[in-house]
C-alpha cells in the first residue's frame, strides 16, 4: 500500500494528501461500481477522494467510507481527506450553508433540484417523499425540494470549494446552456457563505476552483479566512506557470485536476498520455507516460487529482514518490507546446464570460 505525502495548508485545520482519487465521471457510474473503486483505491493507499454536487458521486463515497469502517480498511473517518464543491445553482450567500448540508446529508441529483419562490400556503404544497429546507431570501422563501436519497453522510467535510467562477441563475437540466442563464459571481458574498460553512464547522478548510487571478485578487481584498487552495486544470500539456507564481506568491495551494489530460473523458483526450516525449522519458525509467506526468505534476509543489477504477492504474498513479526526474528530463517537459484541455465554453456555451475565463486559466 502507498504512502502519499501530505501538505500543510493556510487556513486548513487538517493537512491533505497530495495525490487525490477523482470522482467524476460521464456517463455517471453506477453506485456499486463507484464504491467498489473507492473502496479498491482505500486499498491502495488512497486518502483524498474528491467529488462535488455535480459529479453524482457524493454517495458513492459516504457508502464506501461505511463499508470502509466496517471491513476495518479505516480505524475512522478522520484518516480520510474528502473534498466536495458548491455548484453554480447554489451560488448565492444564502444557498452556500444548505447547500453543503444537503452533501453531507441527503439531497437530490443535481438534474433535479427545484428551486422557486412560493406565494401559496404550504398546506397547498404536497410534500410527500420529500425533505424541506427553508432559506430566507428578502421577504419570502425560498423551498428546496429534495428526494430523500443518501449522499456523503458526514458530519463535515475537509475542503469545500466554489465549483465554478461563475453563478447559474436558476436550475439548469441540460448542458450547454443559455446566455441569460449564466452571471458573474457575487465573490464577496458568496464567500460569506463560504466562511461560514468553516465556522459552523461544516468544513475544515475553503478553496476555489478555475478562478483566474483577477478573481483571487477581488477575493483577497475581502475575505476573512483565505482560500486555502485553488484547484485547475493542469497537466504537462497545460502548465500554468503564471498562475502557479501568482499563487505562490498569495499563500494558496493549486491542486491539479486532469492531469493526464482527462483521457477517456468526453471532454478530454489523450495528448498527455500520448505525449512521444513523455512516453520516451517513460521508456527510459521504466513507468508509465501517466506516472510520468503525474510526477511532473508533483515535482512543480502542487497536489493532483486524478481518477482512475482501474485497480492497476490506481496504484500505478501512487507510485510516484520514491523516485525523480533528471533536470534534462524536467526541461523537456518544460518546453512542450501548450493548450488547455477543458474548457467552460464546451461545457456551458461559448459565452462572452466563460470565453473570457477560459483566457485566463
Amino acid at each position: 500500500m502507498a504512502k502519499i505525502p501530505e501538505v500543510t495548508l493556510r487556513s486548513c485545520e487538517k493537512a491533505m494528501p497530495v495525490v487525490g482519487m477523482g470522482t467524476s465521471s460521464y456517463p455517471q457510474a453506477d453506485l456499486e461500481t463507484g464504491k467498489a473503486a473507492i473502496l479498491e483505491a482505500i486499498k491502495a493507499g488512497y486518502r483524498h477522494f474528491d467529488t462535488a454536487f455535480v459529479y453524482g458521486s457524493e454517495q458513492h463515497i459516504g457508502k464506501a467510507i461505511a463499508e470502509a469502517l466496517s471491513l476495518g480498511l479505516i480505524k475512522s473517518r478522520d484518516e480520510l481527506f474528502i473534498t466536495t464543491k458548491l455548484f453554480a445553482s447554489f451560488a448565492e450567500r444564502d444557498l452556500v450553508v444548505p447547500a453543503i448540508k444537503m452533501s453531507l446529508s441527503v439531497a437530490l441529483s443535481f438534474y433535479t433540484v427545484i428551486f422557486f419562490t412560493i406565494s401559496s400556503p404550504i398546506s397547498r404544497l404536497k410534500t410527500s417523499h420529500v425533505r424541506r429546507t427553508w432559506v430566507v431570501c428578502g421577504a419570502k422563501l425560498r423551498l428546496f425540494f429534495a428526494f430523500l436519497i443518501s449522499k456523503l453522510e458526514l458530519d463535515y467535510v475537509d475542503m469545500y470549494i466554489i465549483h465554478w467562477p461563475f453563478k447559474l441563475s436558476k436550475e439548469v437540466k441540460s448542458m450547454p446552456v443559455d446566455k441569460e442563464l449564466i452571471q458573474p459571481l457575487d465573490i464577496k458574498s458568496v464567500w460569506e457563505g463560504m466562511e461560514d460553512c468553516k465556522k459552523l464547522g461544516l468544513a475544515k478548510g475553503i478553496g476555489v476552483s478555475n478562478f483566474t487571478p483577477q478573481m483571487l485578487e477581488e477575493l483577497l481584498l475581502v475575505a476573512k479566512i483565505p482560500p486555502a487552495l485553488n484547484q485547475v486544470e493542469m497537466s504537462p500539456i497545460w502548465q500554468q506557470k503564471k498562475l502557479r507564481e501568482f499563487c505562490e506568491a498569495k499563500g494558496i495551494h493549486i491542486t491539479a485536476y486532469s492531469p493526464l489530460g482527462a483521457s477517456g473523458t468526453k471532454w478530454g483526450d489523450n495528448r498527455v498520455v500520448g505525449c512521444d516525449v513523455l512516453e520516451e522519458i517513460a521508456n527510459a525509467k521504466g513507468k508509465t507516460t501517466a506516472q510520468i506526468a503525474l510526477r511532473w505534476v508533483y515535482e512543480q509543489g502542487v497536489s493532483l487529482v486524478t481518477k482512475s477504477y482501474n485497480k492497476e492504474r490506481m496504484r500505478k498513479n501512487v507510485d510516484i514518490f520514491d523516485w525523480c526526474l533528471t533536470q534534462q528530463e524536467s526541461e523537456k517537459i518544460s518546453q512542450l507546446p501548450q493548450r488547455k484541455t477543458v474548457t467552460f465554453a464546451s461545457i456551458v456555451g461559448p459565452h462572452d464570460l466563460v470565453l473570457q475565463i477560459d483566457q485566463e486559466i
